[in-house]
């Protein structure tokens, strides 16, 4: 039953055929572990930061915009082509780094000591949520998991619309107006981005608790580095919007 509810989720990455496997893989081991899980994060986070600190270095629009598209179009290849993560993953990594470091060089420009206070903040928030979920203080149950994932549906809907809004030369209000109305609503974005964390982290669990094939390391990895990069933008956007109005 448990299984089944899990399978049920509204989540895209939780489907049954995304993390159910073939018994010869399990017999030859070829199986997802948390700790194959973890190791891949670690490895694409690395090749996220060296691909940043290029951008930051060198920033350009061809690394801001190219890094931003491709970056789309990766992860949109690897929801439908599971199986090609150990190659997308850390192509994904590079290209979002240049995009992050690009984005990084330019509020540097403006604020002082924002990178720093960005990527304290998003650390902190990444170990805080990782004890909240192993001390169980949160449980990421299935209505849990479907709250967070409409709430994420409704922030880039909103995101997509004022996109879209842009070509007109309008934008939605509040949104990045710098007004404590657009303060609220970014401390509001980084709560749902937070809460995200503990669906990734799950996600590690349970690929390992139904035997995953084992590329869903990367693929799952490659989660938490989506996850990561956007909490990461978002409170970059929220300390320069904080800076702007003391």
């Amino acid at each position: 039953m448990a299984r089944r509810n899990l399978f049920e989720s509204h989540n895209p990455v939780m489907t049954e055929k995304a993390y159910q496997t073939s018994s010869d893989l399990i017999a030859r081991g070829e199986t997802m572990t948390v700790q194959g899980a973890i190791n891949k994060s670690f490895l694409l986070l690395a090749i996220l930061v060296l691909a940043a600190y290029w951008g930051f270095t060198m920033p350009s629009k061809l690394f801001l915009w190219g890094g931003a598209i491709a970056g789309l179009v990766i992860v949109l290849i690897a929801v439908f082509k599971r199986e090609w993560s150990p190659i997308l993953a850390p192509l994904y990594a590079g290209v979002e780094g240049l995009f992050v470091g690009s984005v990084s060089a330019i509020y540097a420009q403006v604020y002082n000591g924002i990178i720093f206070n960005a990527v304290t903040l998003t650390i902190a928030l990444l170990f805080l949520m990782l004890f909240i979920y192993k001390a169980r203080i949160i449980k990421v149950t299935d209505k849990f998991r479907t709250g967070v994932v409409m709430a994420t549906g409704a922030v880039l809907l909103v995101y997509v619309l004022n996109w879209i809004l842009s070509f007109f030369g309008m934008n939605m209000p509040f949104l990045h107006d710098g007004g404590w109305m657009s303060i609220g609503i970014s401390l509001v974005i980084i709560g749902i981005a937070t809460l995200n964390l503990l669906l990734d982290f799950d996600n590690f669990e349970k690929g390992e608790q139904y035997k995953a094939p084992a590329y869903m390391e990367w693929f799952s990895a490659m989660g938490l580095l989506i996850t990561l990069v956007w909490l990461y933008l978002e409170i970059l956007r929220l300390v320069a919007m904080l800076s702007s109005n003391d």
